[in-house]
């Protein structure tokens, strides 16, 4: 491989795990406003197995309905600059960063460069190694926003977290007990050690037990599975109470939302969506703080090659991952 080109893994077409292909590609060039970055580490969301099998959402979102618009996935990152363009004012060679390239920037995580808008570009914390860093900036972000997005979190509310024990679910955990909330994490048997040891102060087993079922109410439920329908939901809210979906079937959590407008005129609990906003400054630095301080920490649960990201991705389909799944990009006793 020489100077001008560069290892990724790269989707040419929608599909299963093996159109996703470890190539050698161009190197990317920074415009004016941009900063080459070598990548260290990256990671997995389920965003990135929706795009690859071209789920109806990312078609339209990204405007790839034939084929995929972006060819390498990827939004998580952290990494090195090593090249800034001319306009570039805030940031330098060697500067540390970490990032998401989520929507509207157009991924490309899963290689060895990419290149960010300044905009885009966080200084890394000191404290956080590069897996950290990685692991965090999507799903940390989607956790707090859902956490709070239809009212704050208090001191005493109890909190339930379906699929506790994914990427989302366990930087939620954290969160909700950081805000002072009693949670209740839901998950597979396998998983509910982990629930406890990072705070949850109940778990349930979902192939034992159904939340929904149990006679239980909760203050806030959020779910980033979404399998039920919006009356069972209502079962388990406590008055006044709020559903957030997160992720799941889609034909679910949109006739959900629907249902749930029938619901809270009738009963005035609330089911429905939270809105995501990437990058925001904001809940950055909050999550940054909360990590200084060690009130957060991203699970990792397996640090895997670029090469290796097909079988990562299997892994993340069959719900075996806890917490996250990590590509280490550059070997740090090499770099």
């Amino acid at each position: 491989m020489n100077g001008t080109q560069m290892k990724a893994i790269v989707l040419t077409k929608y599909g299963s795990f093996d159109v996703l292909q470890l190539k050698e590609v161009e190197k990317p060039t920074p415009g004016g406003n941009e900063a080459l970055v070598k990548i260290h580490a990256t990671s997995l969301n389920a965003a990135d197995m929706e795009i690859m099998r071209g789920d109806f959402m990312p078609r339209l979102l990204y405007k790839g309905l034939f084929k995929p618009k972006y060819t390498i996935l990827g939004t998580d990152l952290a990494g090195t600059i090593e090249s800034v363009g001319k306009n570039v004012k805030e940031f330098k060679p060697g500067d540390e960063i970490w990032g998401d390239l989520s929507f509207p920037y157009k991924h490309g995580a899963f290689a060895e460069y990419v290149c960010i808008p300044e905009k885009a570009l966080r200084l890394k914390p000191a404290s956080m190694t590069f897996e950290e860093a990685a692991a965090t900036p999507t799903s940390a972000v989607v956790a707090l926003q859902h956490l709070r997005c239809k009212r704050p979190l208090e001191k005493g509310h109890k909190v339930l977290l379906n699929g506790a024990g994914g990427s989302v679910g366990t930087f939620a955990i954290q969160i909700a007990k950081h805000f002072g909330a009693e949670v209740t994490a839901v998950d597979s048997t396998k998983k509910l050690d982990m629930l406890s040891e990072i705070g949850a102060d109940h778990v349930i087993d979902y192939t034992k037990e159904d939340f929904t079922k149990n006679g239980k109410h909760y203050d806030l439920i959020v779910d980033v599975v979404v399998q039920r329908w919006a009356f069972a939901y209502k079962r388990a809210l406590s008055p006044n109470g709020i559903a957030v979906l997160v992720g799941g079937s889609m034909k679910k959590v949109f006739l959900n939302v629907l249902l749930g407008l029938f619901i809270k005129v009738t009963t005035g609990k609330k089911i429905g969506l939270g809105m995501w906003k990437p990058n925001k400054k904001e809940d950055l630095d909050f999550l940054q703080e909360l990590f200084e301080t060690g009130k957060v920490k991203p699970v990792i649960d397996k640090t895997y090659p670029l090469s290796k990201i097909p079988e990562a991705m299997k892994r993340l389909e069959k719900g075996g991952v806890m917490g996250k799944a990590v590509v280490r990009v550059v070997d740090e006793k090499k770099s």
